[in-house]
């Protein structure tokens, strides 16, 4: 997957060689100019955690776990400050002189803060977005269910004091959202609705061992909390005919995304032409396969409920990683831990129809991870269900080795004795590529979400409820649904430089554990520190 500069960055991405001797005064200290860097990037990323309590609790940092972000005119104001004299220091650090590493690590920072600039000036989610609000709502929940982080009670008062400070944050988003887009307060409330399930019987689970008045408060809570997001819902929906449906950012602050955020080479009409490309071959591919597929189709057992689905899911594990280390694809280290599947919360469902994954966050000592996907069905119509019924190795492939493709593994031989897992991995290739036409096109004004939609369903292949998550989820995350396959291309492209260069003493992976090695960051600074490359002048932080 295309990295981004993001929060990873703090673990990994900024250990970097020391570089020039010049120095950089700051504050009363004197540092060099990668010492100066990395402390304020530190800096910057606890900072960040600290006004994110929800998003620090997924990392696994949990000292603010009975908080929830404060949206208020007065904490806005004091981030907008904070990120202003952020970007003023970086500023004043100096790369000149600097190495590779110092050269990507300030490239990557000015990645960072652009992305928050960027949120704010255009995103403005804040202002348009309810699903922020509702989002803050059911992921500070989810992020102390997910974990056995601590004892059950401890986790018990951490949910009430989220609980408890529910009402007031959706009390601020009404008066926050000057500006609401329609379909974004549309899947708001239908999360809302969806929620039931994870408030109570999942929540439930923490009331076992926890003392009876603190149970008896969590509930308290829960009851308030509960009425405070259907009022919300109901509030979205009496106001829903006045908003309107201007979700897109335009062409422009999209090209601005994709080069000062995502330090992508392209453009938005080369990331277009890139994913025609790939469905054209995807769809031929699939036409080729079918035959094969058709006359090597087996009875298939579908699971017997949830649980055995999800066991099966897990159970495929130990394969994959065992198929990696025979072929010599990829060192797997012993260090990394077990991936769980889960059932995908009903409430996440309107904008990840898929399931998502949950890797061990920064500050995790626990290193296992999790994969939720789609409530289990014998007989499905979501596109995501049937596959993973089928033969759910493909989808599993990018949990477990991170940038390694399906169609990789498809090509080196995974799936020799399955034509129809074959055909299913063009259908997932397919899809994504039509992912990248949605992306673009939405965001920069071109398509109405019912053309979106639409595009799914015929050229992705995708059913109904599919394809308007896919495209709900594009509309609401704009930038993110080209990150697969533009990351794809883009690791290609490197190997196919690499090889040339190591000729006969090229090994696949070696290469594979060099490219990770580098950790999430973009490919575009990956292929310039393997390569030796300069950095192009377009992609100047600043």
């Amino acid at each position: 997957m295309l990295g981004t500069a993001g929060l990873l960055l703090l673990v990994g991405a900024l250990c970097a060689p020391a570089g020039s001797p010049e120095q950089q005064r700051v504050g009363e200290n004197t540092m060099t100019q990668p010492q100066a860097l990395h402390s304020l990037a530190e800096e910057f990323y606890q900072w960040r955690y600290e006004e994110n309590p929800v998003a620090a609790s997924d990392a696994g940092r949990h000292d603010r776990d009975d908080r929830l972000t404060d949206y208020s005119p007065s904490a806005i104001s004091r981030r907008q400050a904070r990120l202003a004299d952020f970007r003023r220091r970086y500023g004043e650090i100096s790369t000149s002189g600097g190495d590779a590493g110092v050269l990507a690590d300030h490239e990557l920072f000015g990645a960072a803060l652009e992305r928050e600039v960027f949120a704010d000036e255009v995103l403005r989610r804040v202002r348009r977005d309810p699903q922020l609000y509702v989002d803050e709502c059911l992921n500070g929940i989810f992020s102390l269910l997910k974990k056995e982080y601590d004892k059950k009670a401890v986790r018990a008062r951490a949910a009430t004091g989220r609980l408890l400070a529910m009402p007031a944050l959706l009390s601020q988003a009404r008066e926050n959202l000057t500006e609401p887009v329609g379909l974004y307060a549309d899947l708001a409330a239908e999360s809302v609705e969806a929620a039931g399930p994870l408030f109570n019987q999942s929540l439930e689970a923490l009331a076992e061992g926890t003392p009876e008045p603190d149970v008896r408060a969590m509930h308290e809570a829960r009851e308030t909390a509960l009425k405070a997001l259907a009022d919300f819902a109901a509030y979205l929906k009496q106001r829903r005919p006045s908003m309107k449906n201007d979700f897109a950012m335009g062409k422009e602050a999209y090209a601005r995304w994709l080069s000062r955020v995502d330090l992508l080479p392209l453009d938005a009409d080369q990331v277009v032409a890139l994913g025609e490309a790939e469905l054209a071959r995807a769809r031929a591919t699939q036409a080729w396969l079918a035959v094969a597929a058709a006359k090597a189709s087996r009875p298939k057992k579908p699971p017997r409920d949830q649980e055995e689905f999800l066991r099966s899911y897990e159970a495929n594990t130990a394969g994959i990683v065992r198929f990696l280390k025979e072929r010599d694809i990829l060192t797997v280290s012993e260090s990394i831990g077990p991936f769980y599947c889960r059932q995908l919360p009903e409430a996440f469902k309107p904008t990840s129809p898929g399931g998502f994954m949950n890797p061990p966050g920064v500050f995790d000592k626990d290193n296992s991870g999790f994969y939720f996907i789609p409530t289990y069905n014998p007989k499905p119509v979501n596109f995501f269900l049937r596959a993973a019924i089928e033969d759910p190795r493909p989808g599993q492939q990018n949990t477990h080795t991170g940038l390694l493709t399906e169609e990789m593994l498809d090509r080196c031989g995974l799936y020799d004795d399955r034509p129809d897992t074959r055909l299913q991995v063009m259908q997932l290739l397919r899809m994504r590529a039509a992912r990248i036409a949605v992306d673009v096109r939405l965001a920069t004004g071109e398509w109405t979400f019912a053309q979106a939609v639409d595009y799914f369903i015929k050229e992705g292949g995708l059913d109904p409820e599919a394809a308007r998550g896919e495209a709900a989820g594009a509309a609401a995350s704009p930038g993110y649904k080209i990150q697969y396959l533009v990351g794809k291309w883009q690791i290609e492209q490197l190997l196919g430089r690499v090889r040339d260069r190591e000729g006969a003493s090229f090994s696949l992976r070696r290469f594979h554990d060099h490219l990770l090695s580098y950790g999430s960051i973009p490919l575009s600074i990956i292929q310039r520190l393997m390569l030796g490359e300069e950095r192009p002048p377009a992609h100047q932080a600043g």
